[in-house]
């Protein structure tokens, strides 16, 4: 709704029919939002990036304790440069190649000369990095208590994004551990994730399944004075 040019009309047609009363999160309160989510049950006690790969933009947010020093949105997501750069089925190397420099020069611009932007690990919330936790865990069903918490080394995710990317969609589909409907985004997402994580030093990423909506619920519970 931020990049939206009808994002008001929109907000005032819930208003209207639904008696609803939105506001759109300005990128600082989506920041704050999603950090308290990640990290509210063990506060870092060193510079944390926590890592949110959405349809169309992806937040960056640095922070230790309580506090953020740097975040940043991109407008990179797994719809959007789903969209973008893959059209073959599977993705041919050359597309996979143009996503990974297009996702490389928005993460250099927005961390460029920002000493707030250097992490000493990493908390990967939303469906791309809970879905590789899955995969690698091989859930059928999804557990979410299981995929909270699960470690993901660079190399794992590297080895995940070959076979993602290597198989047709229906395919892709079928793969234990993912849900059919995140197939066909599933590969962008991860060339964003091993991307960061390459440009912040990485070499595992924690996942969570704390993210923005969590940490809205904690903010909502403090301003009522209940914790």
């Amino acid at each position: 709704m931020r990049d939206a040019s009808n994002g008001s009309a929109f907000v005032a047609e819930l208003r209207e029919r639904f008696a609803l009363s939105a506001r759109v999160l300005d990128g600082d309160e989506e920041a704050r939002l999603t950090y308290m989510g990640a990290t509210f049950e063990h506060p870092p006690a060193e510079p944390t990036l926590t890592l949110d790969i959405g349809g169309g933009s992806t937040e960056l947010v640095v922070g230790t304790g309580r506090e953020i020093a740097f975040h940043a949105s991109l407008q990179a997501g797994v719809v959007r440069h789903t969209e973008r750069h893959i059209s073959s089925d599977p993705p041919a190397a050359t597309e996979l190649e143009e996503l990974a420099g297009d996702v490389r020069s928005l993460i250099e611009s927005a961390v460029a000369e920002e000493p707030g932007a250097r992490a000493d690990a990493g908390i990967a919330v939303a469906g791309t990095p809970t879905s590789l936790a899955s995969i690698e865990l091989g859930l059928e069903p999804y557990d979410p208590k299981r995929v909270h918490g699960h470690r993901l080394s660079l190399p794992t995710i590297q080895h995940l994004l070959s076979q993602l990317a290597s198989v047709p969609l229906a395919e892709r589909a079928g793969i234990a551990g993912l849900h059919p409907d995140r197939a066909p985004n599933i590969v962008a997402g991860v060339v964003i994730l091993v991307e960061t994580m390459r440009a912040f030093g990485l070499e595992q990423i924690e996942v969570s399944e704390h993210d923005i909506l969590y940490g809205t619920a904690i903010s909502a519970v403090s301003a009522l004075g209940c914790g």
